[in-house]
């Protein structure tokens, strides 16, 4: 009888667990590209420039801060809210550029623990743009609320994502530089 006993409670423990995990957060992983008419260099150009932010979506401004080895850039939104993200890798020999944002608004960007890398690469005459991201959403506990849930930050960053290469792809193709 014990033994049932023992066998019953380690399965509503399992279960639990389970259950608790279910609202846990998950790492979400987005990748968009696009192809754009300009040379890779040209695109490069701003891309390997993150000061250089006002193609990225809801961004008036940017700034670098912070040392050469560890550049800080501070992004300024439309609402006077910032995105600092520190550049982890800057290769301009790659034409890839590699970031962690160290301090942003959920209500703006509702993702914590957020890393990417934009990279440009040729694509015959053109430039295909690709931005790979990786976060967690932006309530790191259980039960979040649904704006901040998995699907919805993830639904939320895509469009972002997806929004600034559109406006790169704008700018570049409109100014033809």
């Amino acid at each position: 009888m014990k033994r049932i006993a023992l066998l019953a409670a380690a399965a509503l423990a399992v279960t639990a667990v389970a259950a608790e995990a279910q609202h846990a957060p998950t790492r979400r992983k987005i990748v968009e590209s696009i192809t754009i008419d300009a040379s890779p260099d040209k695109v490069w150009s701003v891309v390997g420039n993150p000061a250089d932010a006002n193609w990225i979506e809801n961004v008036t401004r940017g700034e670098r801060q912070g040392s050469a080895d560890k550049p800080v850039f501070r992004l300024t939104l439309k609402n006077g809210h910032v995105i600092v993200e520190e550049a982890r890798k800057l290769d301009a020999e790659r034409k890839s550029f590699a970031y962690y944002i160290l301090e942003n608004e959920v209500a703006d960007l509702p993702a914590k623990d957020y890393s990417a890398t934009i990279s440009v690469q040729p694509e015959g005459a053109q430039a295909r743009v690709e931005w790979r991201a990786a976060f967690y959403r932006g309530h790191p506990n259980n039960d979040p609320p649904p704006e901040l849930n998995d699907e919805n930050s993830e639904t939320r960053v895509r469009a972002w994502i997806h929004a600034s290469l559109e406006n790169l792809k704008a700018r570049l193709e409109k100014s033809g530089s």
